[in-house]
């Protein structure tokens, strides 16, 4: 067997094989020996139907199957001999087979990037001094209080006005036609000054008094989530049945024993909000190194990725999307997305993603790490915790499923190795560029 390998880039490559005619003559012979002992042919008893007779009949079948046969096994001979670290399945477009001649076929594959020796233990890294303010915890507070609030039905015959819940009747109209997206809908509310709904519909229920009906010209944003209504310009048929006032229970500590028994005091609710805001920021923090160190290591070694794991990292993150939007009973059509514009937006991303697998998978190499049994049992404890699942079944799933235990190690790896690398870090503290929203 012959084999030549042609670049097409650092991480596709195209085998050029062939198969010598003398094997490929001891295969057909093979095949027809076989097809003769269990063939049935009229006029023939069971193995004596002669070998000329079999190619007439059954030509076709024989040479596809040892063409799939000679492919499959000198292909796989091909990659040892070359010593290919190959990435999937390769692309064959099989030749008819001649018995009189060698077999020759290309394969294409993608192959692993071979990154060199990375110098990970001294990296400069930044990290963004982030200061929880008394302002952030009285945010949080507020949006506390208006979870809590009650609504109150008002009873003074007055109009709508700003911060007042509308509980209204409506139904979009379309050229004097019932628009399929805005549906007849009843009491449904809506607190003015939220940003719910569109600025011309909001701007038209201001001033309307309980009982009235109006009409009300609608042109919904180019941007609008919703594909349908984007760009529109409809007309609302609205009634408003009631107004309501929302009335915002007092700060203190009677507020904070409602939230949850944990909470004592006001200011135990505090404290906790003070420490869900720096784990957040603990978390930003995380990211941030991450990021730093992924662009500091891809300097020291670029390389090219496999198309075939960019488009499987891009079909993961439209699935996930796909699941999250599912949940909610929408799809990506509905709002305004489809799969194309999503793999076009996010390619970036999933290339990004596919890059950080190998550096990471290189620095597991260069450290020679592996987990111990406790790491392990640590781990599938942070998962536990992060799902509220009993750890003994987040432990009996990965006991059934090698492939995805393999997954979670190899998680655990990475972590594992980007702790080290941030602790061999020079790292200095910073004023944050910009304060994350909270």
């Amino acid at each position: 067997m012959k084999v030549t390998v042609e670049d097409q880039s650092s991480v596709k490559k195209v085998l050029h094989i062939e198969v010598p005619v003398e094997v490929v003559a001891s295969e057909l012979d093979k095949a027809y020996s076989d097809l003769k002992k269990t063939a049935k042919i009229k006029g023939f008893r069971p193995g004596k139907a002669p070998r000329s007779v079999l190619e007439r009949m059954f030509r076709k079948d024989v040479h596809a199957d040892v063409a799939g046969k000679l492919i499959q096994e000198s292909f796989l001979a091909a990659v040892r001999e070359k010593e290919l670290k190959i990435i999937g399945p390769p692309a064959v477009e099989p030749p008819e087979l001649n018995d009189k001649s060698p077999y020759l076929f290309d394969a294409v594959v993608e192959v692993r990037p071979e990154i060199p020796e990375i110098d990970h233990k001294s990296l400069n890294l930044t990290k963004s001094a982030y200061r929880i303010g008394d302002e952030e915890i009285d945010l949080q507070l507020k949006m506390v209080q208006r979870n809590l609030a009650k609504q109150n039905k008002v009873e003074e015959d007055r109009p709508l006005a700003d911060g007042d819940v509308a509980v209204i009747d409506y139904e979009g109209y379309k050229d004097g036609n019932p628009h399929e997206a805005t549906r007849k809908t009843e009491n449904f509310s809506v607190k003015l000054g939220d940003g719910r709904v569109v600025k011309d519909l909001e701007a038209g229920l201001l001033g309307m008094k309980v009982g009235d009906d109006k009409e009300i010209d609608v042109v919904f944003p180019d941007d609008y989530f919703s594909k349908e209504l984007a760009g529109q310009k409809l007309q609302f048929k609205v009634r408003l049945n009631e107004i309501r006032e929302e009335i915002l229970p007092p700060l203190d500590d009677e507020l904070a024993r409602g939230i949850s028994d944990q909470f004592e005091s006001l200011e135990a609710l505090k404290a906790k909000i003070r420490e869900n805001l720096q784990s957040g920021y603990d978390k930003r923090i995380e990211q941030e190194f991450n990021e730093q160190v992924f662009t500091q290591l891809l300097e020291q070694a670029p390389f090219e990725v496999p198309d075939s794991m960019v488009a499987a990292e891009l079909d993961h993150i439209i699935n996930d999307a796909e699941r999250s939007f599912s949940q909610s009973n929408r799809s990506l059509e509905d709002v305004g997305l489809s799969r194309e514009a999503m793999a076009e937006k996010y390619r970036p991303v999933a290339e990004k993603q596919v890059r950080r697998h190998f550096i990471l998978s290189k620095l597991i190499e260069q450290e020679n790490l592996d987990l111990t049994e406790d790491e392990l049992a640590q781990g599938m404890q942070e998962m536990a915790a992060n799902f509220q699942q009993p750890v003994e079944q987040v432990r009996a799933y990965y006991e059934k499923d090698q492939e995805s235990l393999d997954f979670f190690k190899h998680t655990l790896l990475e972590k594992k190795v980007l702790k080290i690398i941030i602790e061999n870090s020079t790292i200095t503290e910073v004023e944050p560029a910009e304060k994350p929203a909270t």
